[in-house]
């Protein structure tokens, strides 16, 4: 990357919104790196604004400060999941969800993608005696949490500031942050992938339900069970 962010007149500083989250990501990527390297307490703004091939003052721009920049690296981690559970049918159970998704990740993940799930797991570890970075990890579960509110409030025909939704949805996040901490230790330690859990993520949905004492996870049973999209899926017996 090098100092040219050309102005589109749009957004921030003229910079379009896209291109924003587009270079937000790459300093990103490159603290992420850093960070892993040498620790996050030897690693400078100017360090990874010359990995980066921009300034320090763009740095700055863009992040409050160092350890803020693992930020969206952070978020990636968790995007794949709630992009699933945004998408979770009606009628479908959470393993079979996951199943399906599982497989169409495997096929059509990039080369980018799984570097970016490498270096979120590793920014995960370092949360667990890095405070800073603590804090953007649970700023990622915090966005889980809303997201799963949603979910279950439909799936339970409830509103989603309903007691009882908000304790099943702080149940299930939590269930899934402990999940990625302990499958991301296991990978970085060198564990058989197998030994942590089946290629399907039925033990995350096993997780899911355990935690929300089996209310989440189930089909949802209705004449006309609604995709996401809003068409119908019709009833599973």
């Amino acid at each position: 990357m090098t100092e040219d962010v050309a102005s589109t007149g749009r957004g921030r500083g003229g910079m379009s919104q896209q291109r924003r989250r587009r270079v937000r990501l790459e300093i990103s990527r490159e603290a992420a790196r850093l960070f892993w390297a040498q620790g996050v307490a030897r690693t400078s703004g100017d360090q990874i604004a010359e990995a980066v091939g921009l300034s320090t003052r763009t740095i700055w721009r863009h992040f409050r400060s160092k350890e803020s920049c693992a930020e969206p690296v952070v978020a990636q981690s968790v995007e794949w999941e709630l992009a699933n559970l945004r998408s979770w049918p009606l009628h479908r159970s959470l393993e079979e969800h996951f199943a399906t998704e599982a497989q169409r990740l495997v096929s059509e993940i990039s080369p980018s993608g799984q570097a970016d799930a490498g270096l979120g797991v590793k920014m995960i570890r370092l949360a667990e005696t890095e405070p800073a970075l603590r804090t953007a990890w649970l700023m990622a579960c915090d966005q889980v949490e809303h997201e799963l509110a949603a979910v279950i409030a439909a799936r339970l025909g409830l509103e989603p500031d309903d007691l009882q939704v908000r304790l099943h949805a702080a149940a299930a996040a939590a269930a899934l942050r402990v999940v990625n901490e302990y499958v991301g230790a296991g990978l970085l330690d060198g564990t058989d992938p197998q030994k942590l859990g089946d290629e399907n993520f039925a033990f995350v949905a096993d997780a899911v339900r355990t935690a929300t004492g089996g209310a989440v996870g189930d089909p949802v049973h209705t004449d006309e069970a609604a995709e996401p999209d809003g068409s119908a899926a019709g009833r599973q017996e």
